[in-house]
Protein backbone atom coordinates (compact mmCIF):
# COMPACT_ATOMS: atom_id res chain seq x y z
CA UNK A 1 0.00 0.00 0.00
CA UNK A 2 2.82 2.38 0.96
CA UNK A 3 4.59 1.77 -2.36
CA UNK A 4 1.37 2.23 -4.31
CA UNK A 5 0.82 5.69 -2.77
CA UNK A 6 4.43 6.73 -3.42
CA UNK A 7 4.22 5.48 -7.01
CA UNK A 8 0.93 7.33 -7.48
CA UNK A 9 2.39 10.58 -6.07
CA UNK A 10 5.51 10.28 -8.21
CA UNK A 11 3.30 9.72 -11.25
CA UNK A 12 1.32 12.85 -10.46
CA UNK A 13 4.59 14.79 -10.10
CA UNK A 14 5.87 13.63 -13.47
CA UNK A 15 2.51 14.35 -15.09
CA UNK A 16 2.48 17.88 -13.63
CA UNK A 17 6.00 18.51 -14.92
CA UNK A 18 5.02 17.30 -18.39
CA UNK A 19 1.99 19.57 -18.34
CA UNK A 20 4.13 22.61 -17.49
CA UNK A 21 6.67 21.92 -20.23
CA UNK A 22 5.75 22.77 -23.83
CA UNK A 23 2.00 22.57 -23.32
CA UNK A 24 1.37 24.81 -26.32
CA UNK A 25 2.43 24.56 -29.92
CA UNK A 26 5.29 26.99 -30.55
CA UNK A 27 7.73 27.88 -33.30
CA UNK A 28 10.95 25.88 -33.08
CA UNK A 29 12.58 27.31 -36.19
CA UNK A 30 12.02 28.79 -39.59
CA UNK A 31 14.22 27.97 -42.55
CA UNK A 32 15.23 29.81 -45.68
CA UNK A 33 16.79 28.30 -48.81
CA UNK A 34 19.60 30.49 -50.18
CA UNK A 35 21.93 30.66 -53.16
CA UNK A 36 25.11 31.81 -51.42
CA UNK A 37 25.56 30.68 -47.80
CA UNK A 38 28.55 33.00 -47.26
CA UNK A 39 26.66 36.09 -48.42
CA UNK A 40 23.58 35.17 -46.39
CA UNK A 41 25.73 34.31 -43.39
CA UNK A 42 27.42 37.70 -43.58
CA UNK A 43 24.03 39.42 -43.74
CA UNK A 44 22.45 37.62 -40.79
CA UNK A 45 25.60 37.64 -38.67
CA UNK A 46 26.99 41.12 -39.29
CA UNK A 47 24.13 43.26 -40.52
CA UNK A 48 21.38 41.79 -38.32
CA UNK A 49 23.70 40.74 -35.50
CA UNK A 50 22.27 37.26 -34.92
CA UNK A 51 24.32 34.71 -33.00
CA UNK A 52 24.99 31.31 -34.53
CA UNK A 53 24.29 28.07 -32.71
CA UNK A 54 25.87 24.67 -33.40
CA UNK A 55 24.28 22.79 -36.27
CA UNK A 56 24.62 19.02 -36.65
CA UNK A 57 25.46 18.77 -40.35
CA UNK A 58 28.92 20.40 -40.46
CA UNK A 59 28.74 20.38 -44.25
CA UNK A 60 29.15 24.10 -45.00
CA UNK A 61 25.58 24.23 -46.31
CA UNK A 62 23.80 25.14 -43.07
CA UNK A 63 23.97 28.02 -40.61
CA UNK A 64 21.69 28.04 -37.60
CA UNK A 65 20.94 31.28 -35.74
CA UNK A 66 19.34 31.82 -32.38
CA UNK A 67 16.41 34.20 -32.81
CA UNK A 68 14.80 33.80 -29.36
CA UNK A 69 14.89 31.43 -26.43
CA UNK A 70 14.51 27.96 -28.03
CA UNK A 71 13.76 29.46 -31.48
CA UNK A 72 16.06 29.50 -34.49
CA UNK A 73 16.48 30.53 -38.09
CA UNK A 74 18.03 27.85 -40.31
CA UNK A 75 19.81 29.16 -43.41
CA UNK A 76 20.32 26.39 -45.97
CA UNK A 77 22.50 26.54 -49.10
CA UNK A 78 21.14 25.12 -52.34
CA UNK A 79 18.72 27.50 -54.04
CA UNK A 80 19.44 27.65 -57.76
CA UNK A 81 18.00 31.09 -58.45
CA UNK A 82 16.72 34.14 -56.68
CA UNK A 83 12.93 34.28 -56.39
CA UNK A 84 10.47 37.10 -55.90
CA UNK A 85 8.79 37.13 -52.49
CA UNK A 86 5.78 39.03 -51.19
CA UNK A 87 6.36 41.59 -48.45
CA UNK A 88 3.41 40.24 -46.48
CA UNK A 89 5.25 36.91 -46.15
CA UNK A 90 8.10 38.08 -43.95
CA UNK A 91 10.09 37.53 -40.79
CA UNK A 92 10.17 40.31 -38.22
CA UNK A 93 13.08 41.13 -35.92
CA UNK A 94 13.02 43.64 -33.09
CA UNK A 95 16.38 45.38 -32.68
CA UNK A 96 17.66 46.81 -29.38
CA UNK A 97 18.44 50.23 -30.88
CA UNK A 98 16.27 51.06 -33.90
CA UNK A 99 17.99 54.38 -34.71
CA UNK A 100 21.46 52.81 -34.57
CA UNK A 101 20.24 50.05 -36.90
CA UNK A 102 18.96 52.64 -39.40
CA UNK A 103 22.35 54.40 -39.23
CA UNK A 104 24.11 51.09 -39.88
CA UNK A 105 21.95 50.51 -42.97
CA UNK A 106 22.71 54.03 -44.20
CA UNK A 107 26.47 53.58 -43.71
CA UNK A 108 26.35 50.24 -45.55
CA UNK A 109 24.08 51.75 -48.23
CA UNK A 110 21.60 48.90 -47.64
CA UNK A 111 18.18 49.72 -49.07
CA UNK A 112 15.12 49.80 -46.81
CA UNK A 113 11.61 51.16 -47.11
CA UNK A 114 8.40 51.82 -45.24
CA UNK A 115 5.38 49.55 -45.50
CA UNK A 116 4.13 51.45 -48.57
CA UNK A 117 7.43 50.98 -50.42
CA UNK A 118 8.85 54.51 -49.99
CA UNK A 119 12.64 54.21 -50.05
CA UNK A 120 14.59 55.07 -46.86
CA UNK A 121 11.40 55.92 -44.96
CA UNK A 122 10.11 54.63 -41.63
CA UNK A 123 6.54 53.55 -40.85
CA UNK A 124 4.99 54.36 -37.48
CA UNK A 125 2.27 51.82 -36.80
CA UNK A 126 -0.98 52.80 -35.09
CA UNK A 127 0.42 51.33 -31.85
CA UNK A 128 3.48 53.61 -32.03
CA UNK A 129 5.96 50.94 -33.10
CA UNK A 130 8.46 52.09 -35.76
CA UNK A 131 9.23 49.68 -38.57
CA UNK A 132 11.17 49.36 -41.77
CA UNK A 133 11.28 46.70 -44.44
CA UNK A 134 14.32 45.30 -46.23
CA UNK A 135 15.35 42.26 -48.20
CA UNK A 136 18.16 39.83 -47.50
CA UNK A 137 20.56 38.80 -50.30
CA UNK A 138 18.08 36.24 -51.64
CA UNK A 139 15.11 38.61 -51.59
CA UNK A 140 13.40 37.37 -48.42
CA UNK A 141 11.50 40.24 -46.81
CA UNK A 142 12.32 41.26 -43.26
CA UNK A 143 10.52 43.71 -41.03
CA UNK A 144 12.73 45.44 -38.47
CA UNK A 145 11.02 47.24 -35.61
CA UNK A 146 11.42 48.74 -32.16
CA UNK A 147 8.53 46.96 -30.44
CA UNK A 148 9.17 46.68 -26.70
CA UNK A 149 6.27 44.39 -25.79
Amino acid sequence: MKYTIITFLLGIGFFAQAQNKNTKTHINHTAIFVMDIAKSGDFYTHLLGLDTVPEPFHDGKHIWYKTAEHTMLHVIQGALQKKEYYKNQHTCFTVPNFNAFIEKLNVLNWSYEDVAGNKNKITTRVDGVHQIWLQDPDGYWLEINDDNY
